[in-house]
């Protein structure tokens, strides 16, 4: 058995699937323990000490209010709390530290392990370095010059300290991998491990019965997931253009919301210079069930992602998702999408253009039988190769591995 400090930027409680479920439910499953150090997600004065999972979790405080200094101060809560890593690591009272997509305390667990012996992996699931530097360059962006000093802190810190510092690092995507081994750290300390889905989520067949949210004829098609301008959404909104020419009266569900609430602006710009009032459903954010009762009544689900090489490295969420409430999907060529489509059968795969992207909807809309057959094959695909509970065996067996290593006192890979 071994025990594990999970360190993350996660707040308390978690709400992703790889860490609600990958490692709050399934790594358990296997008879390990696995304590937490997280950030309160609402306004809280005090840290505090609870149960979750099968573990204990350290909550650090937050700041309430959205300022400058909010915000700083709640970063300095969270860090101050991940100090208890020192302690913990002093005593080893942990196999092995996870820290997941914190920069400053992977420096910390980096520094505690190198003191006083023990494991430590990193968990990368999005380049936050590079989105940092992508958003310093828009024209409208606030604080420019402090997005570009974050992003390249945050990739000095990744790329010369953290990496070379740890024992292993757990990457989104294979083509992440390829990026990370790009700046010089040794494939042998990565793996990828894609996003997954709750094995309870999978339906074998597509949506057959009565529609609740949606009227029961209308022909329509959905994106499910937030909004910012880094995504470029105002592409669905001309190909929702190009589809209505084809197809009268068809309907675009946007299912998600602005992050931050600005971002929408450039689709709501796009709608009313299109005059595509009428034809879109902005919704907002909603809780994951409702938002998952839309995608399953909708004809077709899409997956756009700009070809852009922050979006690049992604394993899209949304995509498996689909899959799995069997649903048939349109996806632009982009390096996971093109394998999962490919692999599985469910979809079709185009170009980053308006009118592939647009043609293919129609096609699917069009055509029951195809859009039938492309249906019945992404569940079985998805219990086969990205169920949590397929997920979790792997990660476990590399967790295994990566004490085991530590404790046979190996040198670590300076690359």
């Amino acid at each position: 058995m071994l025990n594990i400090l999970f360190v993350s930027s996660d707040p308390f409680p978690p709400q992703r699937l790889d860490v609600k479920v990958l490692f709050g439910e399934k790594i358990p499953l296997y008879g390990h323990h696995i304590d937490w150090l997280l950030q309160s997600e609402d306004a809280c004065d005090h840290s505090y000490k609870t149960s979750w999972a099968n573990g204990t979790a350290w909550v650090g405080a937050r700041k309430s209010g959205d300022s400058i200094l909010s915000s700083f101060t709640s970063h300095l809560y969270g860090l101050l709390n991940d100090f208890k890593l020192f302690r913990f690591a002093r005593h080893r009272r942990y196999d092995l530290i996870i820290v997941k997509d914190k920069f400053l305390s992977a420096v910390l667990a980096v520094l505690a392990c190198k003191l006083w012996g023990g494991a430590v992996a990193y968990w990368l699931s999005w380049p936050f370095h590079e989105e940092y530097l992508a958003k310093s360059k828009l024209p409208d962006t606030s604080y420019p010059l402090l997005f570009k000093a974050r992003g390249h802190t945050f990739w000095f810190l990744l790329y010369k300290i953290i990496m070379p510092g740890c024992d292993h690092i757990f990457v989104q995507s294979e083509q992440m991998k390829r990026d990370v081994e790009n700046q010089g750290i040794s494939s042998a300390k990565l793996t990828p491990v894609p996003m997954g889905v709750d094995a309870s989520d999978i339906q074998d067949q597509e949506h057959n019965g009565q529609r609740e949210l949606i009227p029961q004829f209308e022909k329509c098609f959905l994106y499910l997931g937030i909004i910012t301008r880094l995504r470029r959404l105002d592409f669905l909104v001309r190909v929702l253009a190009l589809v209505r020419k084809e197809v009268a009266g068809v309907k675009f569900y946007l299912v998600g919301a602005g992050e931050p609430p600005e971002d929408e602006e450039d689709i709501r710009t796009e709608i009313k210079r299109l005059g595509l009032d009428d034809a879109v459903v902005m919704t907002g954010h909603l809780p994951r069930e409702m938002a998952l009762q839309y995608a399953k009544e909708v004809d077709v689900c899409v997956s756009p992602f700009a070809p852009v090489p922050l979006l690049n490295s992604t394993s899209p969420t949304k995509l498996i998702e689909y899959l799995a409430l069997g649903k048939a999907v349109v996806a632009n060529d982009h390096p996971e999408q093109r394998e999962v489509l490919k692999e599985s059968g469910a979809g079709i795969c185009v170009g980053w253009d308006e009118q592939e992207f647009a043609d293919a909807i129609i096609r699917l809309l069009s055509d029951s039988v195809l859009n039938k057959k492309m249906s019945e094959r992404g569940a079985p695909y998805v219990r086969a190769h990205r169920t949590y509970d397929a997920i979790a065996k792997f990660v476990e067996s590399e967790l295994l591995e990566v004490v085991k290593k530590n404790r046979q006192g190996p040198a670590r890979d300076a690359s």
